[in-house]
C-alpha cells in the first residue's frame, strides 16, 4: 500500500556541479526536494520505488545499484540507486545506467543519505496511455505493506519565449492545474491529464504523475506543494503526499 510520496522535477541542473555558477537559481528547489524525502523517510516504507521519464533505452526496471552518470553534461559525477547488493540483478546493474531523471533522484537520495529501506528504479516512456500508467502504479503499490514513491517530472517547457520549446499560453493554465492537483493529491485529476497536450507543451511528468494516482488511489493520502515555479521557461513543481 502507498504511505508517502514524493514529487520532485528532474532537471539536471538541480545537480549544482552540473548547473555551475547557475547553481544558486535552484537553491529553493533543492531545498523543497529535500524536505519532500525527509517526508518519504518519516514514512518508513518497507520499499521505496523511484519513477521518472526516460527515453526508449532507460525504460523499464532498475535494480537497486544500478549507476548512473551525469557525464553527457559534462560533469564527472556518478551516482548509484541505493547500496550496491550482490545478487540477483547484478549483470543488468552493469549492462543499463540510470536515465537522466533517475540519476538525478539517485542524487538527490545520496544527498539526503537515503537508507531507510531498499530503492529500486522505473523508467517510463512518455508515450506510455493513462490506463497503462494507472494500471503499473496499482501494481507498485501492492509490491509491499508500506510503499513510498519518489516521483520525477518536469510540467511544461514553454512557459516563456526563451523556454526549450518557445511561448505557448496554455502552459500556465496547465501548469497551475497540476500543481493545484499535486497540492491536494487529487488522484482523479492527475488520472485525467491530456496526454496529447502534455506532449505538446514538453511535460515530461505526464506519465509519471499517472502512475503515482494509480498507486495513491484507495490510499486516502493528503498533499501539500512545496515548490512551483518556472526559472528557465520550465514548470518545476515539489508536492509530498502522506
Amino acid at each position: 500500500m502507498l504511505v508517502a510520496a514524493a514529487v520532485c522535477p528532474c532537471p539536471p541542473l538541480l545537480v549544482p556541479q552540473v548547473a555551475a555558477g547557475a547553481a544558486p537559481e535552484l537553491d529553493a528547489a533543492r531545498a523543497a526536494c529535500t524536505d519532500a524525502l525527509g517526508l518519504l523517510a518519516a514514512s518508513r516504507p518497507d520499499l521505496l520505488v523511484v519513477v521518472g521519464p526516460a527515453e526508449q533505452s532507460g525504460r523499464g526496471p532498475h535494480p537497486q545499484g544500478t549507476r548512473g552518470s551525469f557525464r553527457g553534461f559534462g560533469v564527472d559525477l556518478d551516482v548509484r540507486l541505493g547500496e550496491d547488493k550482490p545478487g540477483p540483478g547484478a549483470a543488468e546493474r552493469s549492462a543499463r545506467e540510470l536515465p537522466p531523471s533517475l540519476a538525478v533522484a539517485a542524487w538527490l537520495l545520496e544527498r539526503t543519505g537515503w537508507s531507510d529501506a531498499p530503492v529500486e528504479g522505473l523508467g517510463v516512456g512518455e508515450p506510455l496511455e493513462a490506463e497503462r500508467c494507472i494500471h503499473v502504479g496499482g501494481e507498485i503499490a501492492g509490491r509491499a505493506e508500506r510503499v513510498a514513491l519518489l516521483v520525477m517530472g518536469d510540467a511544461s517547457a514553454c512557459r516563456t519565449l526563451k523556454a526549450p520549446g518557445y511561448l505557448d499560453e496554455r502552459a500556465a493554465g496547465f501548469d497551475a492545474e497540476i500543481a493545484r492537483a499535486l497540492g491536494a493529491a487529487d488522484v482523479a485529476a492527475l488520472e485525467a491529464l491530456d496526454a496529447e497536450l502534455a506532449h505538446e507543451l514538453k511535460v515530461s511528468g505526464r506519465a509519471p504523475w499517472q502512475v503515482l494516482a494509480g498507486a495513491a488511489e484507495g490510499a486516502g493520502l493528503g498533499g501539500a506543494l512545496l515548490y512551483d515555479d518556472a526559472p528557465y521557461g520550465v514548470g518545476y513543481l515539489v508536492a509530498a503526499w502522506s
